[in-house]
């Protein structure tokens, strides 16, 4: 069992070097930019990495507390979903009105690899090498079709 605070510092020190390992990656479009900390530029949708004791996940969260306005989200992600995949290489899940952590109602489109735990450094590679390709084909993908969400 870990202590919550050696907890904290493992994950920061995680997150710490997962960030000076992607900092010489450039954006889509050629700019830095900080990839643990995402900004889609759009409120309420957000592009979500996680690594816990027993997985790694990365995905998009559609956060809008109306849930009407999160399923119109939803469905315009559901029209670029081939764009997507293609992005991708890999079909991600895809999940409307699930509850999170904290029992807030999001969407989700996300990818799930588990039997890795951030705990054991031994895994970071696995990790890093999980999540890597997948922010950097979010980018791509979002960088050509983030103008569809911008009228809303």
């Amino acid at each position: 069992m870990y202590s919550r605070t050696e907890t904290a510092k493992t994950r920061e020190d995680f997150w710490t070097v997962f960030g000076q390992y992607m900092k010489p990656v450039p954006s889509s479009e050629g700019l830095r930019v900080n990839w643990q900390n995402y900004k889609t530029g759009i409120k309420k949708i957000n592009f979500r990495m996680k690594a816990e004791k027993d997985f790694v996940s990365i995905g998009i969260e559609i956060t809008h507390p109306d849930e009407d306005l999160q399923q119109l989200y939803f469905e315009q992600f559901q029209e670029f979903r081939k764009l997507l995949t293609a992005e991708l290489g890999e079909e991600w899940d895809w999940e409307l009105h699930a509850q999170d952590a904290f029992g807030k109602v999001i969407s989700q489109i996300q990818k799930v690899k588990k039997g890795v735990n951030i705990m054991d450094q031994k895994d970071w590679p696995e990790i890093i090498s999980f999540l890597k390709p997948r922010i950097i084909a979010l980018d791509a993908f979002w960088g050509n079709i983030k103008p569809a969400f911008e009228d809303f």
